[in-house]
């Protein structure tokens, strides 16, 4: 198109110039801004817990199983995998811009529903979580106690109870993970005395098993002519050490009960110890937040 049709025509010039201003105006009303756009591919971050493992029994028992049911899920690209001396597995999923990552999760969750006949029984008891989230961290905050009156349990505790519920409603927050260990009961077996009494670590687990329980108890009267109903109750799981240090592992040929309080100690302590948090130099706990895939950080 030549120049000089524009040059002749000046009202024709106008209003094309017209309209394109308008379309720009309408468009940069409409462009969405944000101080941290998605960049990022949508991530589903798969996790699972192997008590007791190390990471190389972690590796072949729980994450090669999960990988090669995962790999070739729809719109995928890669996949990452870590594994920890302290039995967790994480398998991070990522695929292609502009995939939904609802769908994504569930394409997800369907492959892993298929591999739960390879994994260790402890494994699939505990449970296999997914999550849509960011890889990125996108904010991390601490408590902590300047006086040193609560400890990291204490602290960490109060996180989890008061504070990480609040944060997960928040719309586009994928995951708040405390950087911290929560309170849990702890028992320490002595190697010594139950090579004495022929035990070994599995012993003690099934005894738990069996004796810390709950149980539905039922109802007495209820199909019979008395006039009154009663709903039968017991104590349930135990809560305290000494609870626990009455628990019954064997009777002894003497008569006499060995009880897990003569074999082990029994403490109220963490879940885990492989992780301590200081805030400048006072004890104290973390959150490490995570936002959703295509949430607006």
């Amino acid at each position: 198109m030549k120049l000089k049709i524009f040059i002749d025509r000046p009202i024709l010039s106008g209003t094309i110039s017209a309209l394109i201003l308008f379309a720009g105006i309408i468009g940069l009303s409409l462009l969405a801004v944000e101080e941290l756009p998605d960049i990022a591919p949508p991530t589903v971050q798969v996790s699972a817990t192997y008590t007791g493992a190390n990471a190389e029994t972690v590796l072949k028992s729980v994450i090669v199983p999960l990988e090669e049911s995962i790999n070739g899920v729809e719109d995928m690209l890669y996949m990452t995998s870590s594994a920890t001396n302290n039995g967790n597995a994480t398998i991070s999923v990522y695929f292609k811009q502009g995939t939904d990552p609802d769908m994504a999760q569930v394409n997800v969750q369907n492959r892993i529903a298929s591999a739960q006949g390879l994994l260790p029984s402890e494994v699939t008891k505990i449970g296999i979580t997914t999550k849509k989230l960011q890889n990125s961290v996108l904010k991390i905050f601490a408590l902590r106690s300047p006086d040193e009156s609560f400890d990291h349990e204490f602290l960490t505790n109060y996180l989890k109870i008061y504070v990480e519920p609040l944060i997960t409603r928040i719309s586009g927050i994928g995951e708040a993970r405390i950087l911290g260990s929560e309170y849990s009961m702890r028992i320490w077996l002595n190697p010594n005395i139950m090579a004495q009494y022929s035990l070994v670590p599995s012993d003690i687990t099934s005894i738990l098993g069996e004796q810390n329980l709950e149980y539905p108890t039922g109802v007495f009267g209820e199909n019979s002519e008395n006039t009154f109903q009663y709903v039968l109750k017991y104590r349930g799981r135990y809560e305290t050490e000494e609870e626990f240090g009455e628990l019954v592992i064997k009777a002894l040929p003497t008569g006499e009960v060995l009880r897990l309080k003569d074999v082990a100690d029994i403490e109220l302590g963490r879940l885990s110890y492989g992780m301590e948090v200081e805030i400048t130099g006072h004890s104290g706990a973390a959150v490490m937040i995570s936002q959703q895939s295509g949430a607006n950080a």
